[in-house]
């Protein structure tokens, strides 16, 4: 008996992108409104299939960046941030997506292009509440790259990017308040960055403000590497709840306490 020849499936291969930035003190993910079917109308992540057998995967990334939001792909660093190819995630058949992260300050508005009919900075946490419907199964690849970008934040110098050239520690306890989501306590984050060797400098230099003592300033400082990290952690937010309990400001501090970074 002469067994039949085993033929390949057909597999499409596609790339989506996940972009975020902060952005109007959120954290805020750049989707597109898709403008032919599959969901046509819907919300989804900029991303399509590759322009040819030849493509490389990486170059129909940032090709798709361009060419459905208008953004400069040379300027973002991007990295595979995983690989979806579950059956039935696409009704135009078998498709594998490769997703991409891009994680940056300072983005500008996109454009939309080709398959979009629109491309706008979207609040993550809308998206990942199931506040705004999206196609295909971009809910769950944008959930992994929100989370990827959080944990890049404990073990990597990235949220001196979202600052200034020099700011406050209260500065970057906001960049982290908002890409994990989660209320800090000023004391405890002050000790965790001041232990992270070579994460800020201090500039000698203060920022002066009408109320209130003045607060020292520091610059991005030489590693790349937080060590130790700065874990998401019960002690980094529990006392904060506190504070917001008794009577504490926006920033979760107690009334009754100065901000650690003030002189």
């Amino acid at each position: 008996m002469i067994d039949d020849p085993w033929r390949p499936p057909t597999v499409l291969l596609a790339v989506d992108l996940v972009v975020l930035t902060l952005r109007e003190t959120s954290l805020r993910v750049l989707l597109i409104e898709r403008a032919i079917e599959p969901y046509q109308g819907a919300l989804a992540l900029p991303g399509g299939f590759l322009a040819h057998a030849e493509e490389d995967i990486a170059a129909a990334a940032r090709r798709e960046l361009v060419e459905e939001a208008g953004l400069d792909a040379a300027a973002l660093h991007l990295e595979q941030l995983g690989v979806y190819g579950e059956p039935g995630r696409d009704p135009r058949g078998r498709v594998v997506s490769v997703a991409y992260l891009a994680v940056a300050p300072r983005l500008p508005e996109p454009v939309a292009g080709t398959d979009a009919a629109a491309a706008r900075w979207q609040p993550t946490d809308r998206v990942l509440s199931g506040d705004l419907s999206l196609g295909f199964d971009h809910r769950r690849i944008i959930t992994d790259g929100v989370e990827r970008a959080r944990v890049k934040l404990e073990h990597s110098a990235l949220a001196t990017a979202f600052c200034g050239p020099v700011f406050t520690i209260g500065d970057l306890q906001a960049v982290y308040e908002t890409v994990w989501g989660m209320r800090l306590d000023p004391r405890n984050f002050y000790r965790k960055v001041q232990k992270s060797d070579g994460f800020i400098v201090p500039t000698g230099e203060e920022r002066r403000t009408a109320i209130g003592r003045p607060s020292r300033l520091f610059r991005a400082g030489p590693s790349a590497v937080l060590s130790p990290p700065i874990v998401r952690s019960a002690d980094l937010a529990g006392a904060a709840d506190f504070h917001t309990q008794k009577g504490g400001n926006e920033h979760g501090e107690s009334s009754t306490h100065r901000h650690p970074d003030r002189t």
